[in-house]
């Protein structure tokens, strides 16, 4: 090997593992800055409590809920979607340019800004059903049907045909052979969508301060769909934009970090179990 080389890939080296010191540093620094800032704002009383401008008295119980409600809701419809299209696009679909202009746009609307979904979802879920979490979640369902669909998408696409094959020889039928051959062998794609949906909805202001509302009130179970409400994000907003409490806003902040960290957790561990599943 020449020096000329080796000098090349001292130096790309060196590069590599400056950028991943650079980026390692930075998430730390962001991780540890909220939690220095946020962890000592916590109380039992903010996370318990209702907001009360009588009493004086600032509690996010109602925006944990709420954003529980969203994350639900935008779940139980963009999965089933999502998953549904991936797989008729890949298993079932002759056309190929059909397939190849719909994943070119769903690619685009990935990239549209969050804003400009706000304002349809305002238009058209918020004039229809009022300003209510409904509206907002199904506003999310729109800005993440394309990245569900995608991921699992690419996902189905690493099976081996082999597999399907081998199912078919085997006799079984194509139901079949998606439900216990193909499906199982992309749960990883699936978790990973909706990994990313999850952190969405959670980082999510914009388009709910148009459809969902900024209520800081707790209703009932059903009852809260159909109700404004705010979620940590837009809470997290108005407390340090328009009432200057930034200690609120660097709790809710910590505890945004804490429940992403929570679900993906959650989320590896369920992707280990199906793992260790199809492996055994």
């Amino acid at each position: 090997m020449s020096g000329k080389r080796k000098a090349y890939i001292t130096v790309m080296k060196l590069l590599m593992w400056l950028s991943a010191g650079l980026t390692g540093a930075l998430v730390l620094f962001l991780v540890g800055f909220i939690f220095a800032k946020g962890l000592p704002n916590i109380t039992w009383e903010l996370l318990t409590e209702s907001p009360s401008y009588l009493q004086n008295r600032i509690g996010i119980l109602p925006d944990i809920v709420n954003t529980v409600y969203l994350v639900l809701a935008t779940l139980i419809i963009v999965l089933p979607l999502g998953v549904g299209a991936a797989v008729y696009l890949t298993e079932y679909a002759q056309n190929r340019r059909i397939v190849s202009m719909i994943e070119y746009a769903a690619e685009t609307l990935s990239g549209i800004p969050s804003i400009i979904y706000g304002l349809v979802g305002m238009l058209a879920f918020a004039n229809n059903f009022g300003k209510c979490l409904l509206a907002g979640a199904l506003t999310l369902v729109i800005m993440n049907l394309p990245t569900v669909m995608r991921t699992t998408q690419e996902s189905l696409k690493t099976v081996p045909q082999s597999y399907r094959e081998g199912a078919f020889g085997l006799g079984a039928g194509k139901w079949r052979v998606i439900r216990t051959v193909v499906l199982p062998g992309c749960v990883d794609g699936v978790i990973t969508g909706c990994i990313l949906t999850v952190g969405r909805i959670l980082g999510e202001s914009a388009a709910l301060l148009f459809t969902a509302g900024f209520a800081h009130t707790l209703s009932g179970i059903i009852s809260t769909l159909f109700s404004s409400g705010c979620s940590l994000t837009v809470a997290l907003y108005v407390y340090a934009k328009e009432q200057g409490e930034f200690e609120v806003a660097f709790a809710i902040a910590a505890v945004l970090m804490i429940l992403t960290l929570l679900i993906n957790l959650a989320a590896a561990l369920v992707s280990r179990y199906f793992q260790r599943r199809r492996t055994a």
